[in-house]
């Protein structure tokens, strides 16, 4: 079984930048080195919204075509019903425990990432956008 990584939007945003910074290039060097591993590089639709929606403020047409190119490249996880009732399930146990990951009334894309990772597959990881290259993956569920 291939290990699944789902990119969320810190890699995603990099991973569409044109720009030739030091950072984008590691993500990109991070990327080609899990497809040549044999990952599954996942871009779910929440990430993809969550990126594209400054693109789309911002005016950044090159960025755009990057996510898009990019969303063909690699597999693409639409949002699906059982994805977002999952969602809602993770948020109310995440407040339950007391451990929220977003403000109340916040529309909450990580755990919409982690309930679409859910359904992706057994091996669920998330590459992290707080490090170097984004390169942590963390278990999603």
């Amino acid at each position: 079984m291939s290990r699944i990584v789902l990119l969320d939007a810190g890699p995603l945003g990099l991973l569409s930048n044109p720009a030739r910074s030091t950072e984008v290039l590691a993500c990109n060097r991070w990327l080609v080195a899990r497809v040549a591993a044999g990952s599954r590089v996942i871009v779910p639709e929440i990430a993809d919204y969550e990126v594209r929606r400054e693109l789309l403020r911002a005016g950044k047409t090159a960025g755009i075509a990057r996510l898009d190119a990019l969303a063909q490249r690699l597999e693409y996880l639409p949002l699906t019903t059982a994805a977002v009732r999952q969602a809602a399930l993770f948020w109310a146990q995440a407040r339950q425990q007391g451990r929220p990951t977003a403000p109340d009334n916040a529309l909450d894309g990580d755990v919409i990432l982690a309930a679409q990772g859910r359904h992706a597959g057994r091996d669920r990881h998330r590459c992290g956008h707080n490090e170097p290259g984004a390169h942590r993956s963390v278990h999603a569920g």
